[in-house]
């Protein structure tokens, strides 16, 4: 594949996994002891969800399901377009909070659909640099109404949540947004993990809507290689801005249908087609067929110079998420989900292999075990 010219990474941004990954590591390693508390319950953790996207607690009838998560930057797109809306538009009521709300939930509630919960409580976190963040009546709104939509979306309750000030920490005019999330595997057999997974099993492929919320501080340092910016057009007529603010999907009503066919389930975010490789054991997954992905991502391939292997090892590329069923189950599985409007693909299958393997064949490109250091 050839090399692209000043070719701009995703570690280059100053996300440098590499970096990010040993701290994951250390604190996971520091966790493990913890579990005996829960013996003081009549509790037990299942050991094999810890490195997971969510942490599974077997409480006696059925599992709870945790996840902690947050939106990363995706909100400075939205603060930049309001203030682009109301400078260039005179729209002093346009505000762009309520998809990064969706957003900001759906990151910890496709979490949980990992590993086969079905989310049941949402908590919100939303950290602002001073109180004058909460005096914008129009985005105060936005923010509220869309996360009671991911809520309704995903079949959840809205719990509570906090709301700190953390002056000389946050820059005035903005916020950290962030969030967690409860989920229950009812029936225990619904749980989903690495050790489910066989040989010849089939990878389903479900799409994304767009960026959704990971690669975004590349997206913004791109921003300013535009002579627009974020209103620059892509080919379809959208502005990159709009484009990059898209709700990311809530896959939870797909996966509470189909858990009882399936092995297990990858959210494709950060570390982008890596995240094939999560499960602890050792197989190859075959990608034969892949989706086409949204036009946003071609723009910043183009734009930011970013290579095809770079972008498919650290963003989406049009696939949100990932089911990995029995061969058998299959067409009930694209059956469900066409039922429930979720564009999904059969994309290829899994093989027996003595290391870890992402194969992507239509692409010529194979990420390896050492690419992916999160457990």
């Amino acid at each position: 594949m050839p090399r692209i010219e000043n070719e701009r990474t995703y570690a280059g941004t100053g996300v440098d996994y590499n970096k990010i990954d040993p701290w994951k590591r250390l604190a996971l390693e520091a966790a493990l002891p913890t579990a005996d508390n829960l013996s003081q319950h009549g509790f037990s953790e299942v050991r094999e969800s810890r490195g997971e996207s969510a942490y599974v607690v077997d409480v006696g009838p059925f599992m709870l399901a945790f996840v902690e998560e947050g939106l990363g930057t995706k909100n400075k797109v939205a603060e930049d377009m309001m203030a682009l809306a109301r400078a260039m538009h005179g729209l002093e009521g346009r505000t762009y909070h309520g998809s990064i709300m969706v957003c900001n939930a759906a990151m910890a509630l496709n979490d949980l659909s990992t590993v086969g919960a079905a989310p049941f409580v949402s908590m919100m976190h939303l950290a602002a640099g001073d109180a004058k963040f909460f005096t914008n009546e129009k985005r105060n709104k936005d923010i509220v109404d869309g996360h009671a939509e991911a809520c309704d979306l995903a079949g959840c309750v809205w719990g509570g949540g906090e709301s700190p000030m953390l002056r000389d920490i946050i820059f005035p005019g903005t916020a950290v947004y962030a969030g967690s999330a409860t989920g229950v595997i009812n029936p225990k057999s619904n749980i989903l993990l690495g050790s489910k997974i066989r040989p010849k099993d089939a990878i389903i492929i479900f799409y994304s809507s767009g960026i959704h919320a990971n690669g975004l501080t590349l997206c913004r340092d791109i921003e300013e290689l535009l002579d627009k910016g974020y209103m620059t057009e892509l080919p379809s007529g959208i502005t990159y801005g709009e484009a990059l603010l898209e709700p990311t999907i809530i896959y939870a009503p797909l996966v509470n249908a189909c858990a009882h066919l399936s092995h297990y389930a990858i959210n494709i975010t950060g570390h982008g087609w890596r995240k094939f490789m999560r499960a602890q054991q050792s197989f190859r997954y075959i990608i034969k067929n892949i989706p086409t992905p949204q036009e946003i991502f071609g723009f910043i391939m183009e734009h930011g110079k970013v290579s095809l292997r770079e972008a498919y090892g650290n963003l989406n590329m049009g696939a949100g998420f990932a089911l990995i069923v029995p061969p058998e189950n299959v067409e009930e599985v694209l059956r469900i989900a066409g039922n429930l409007d979720f564009t999904a693909l059969d994309a290829g299958y899994v093989e027996a292999s003595e290391k870890k393997e992402v194969v992507i064949e239509p692409l010529d490109i194979t990420f390896n075990e050492e690419e992916l250091n999160v457990r």
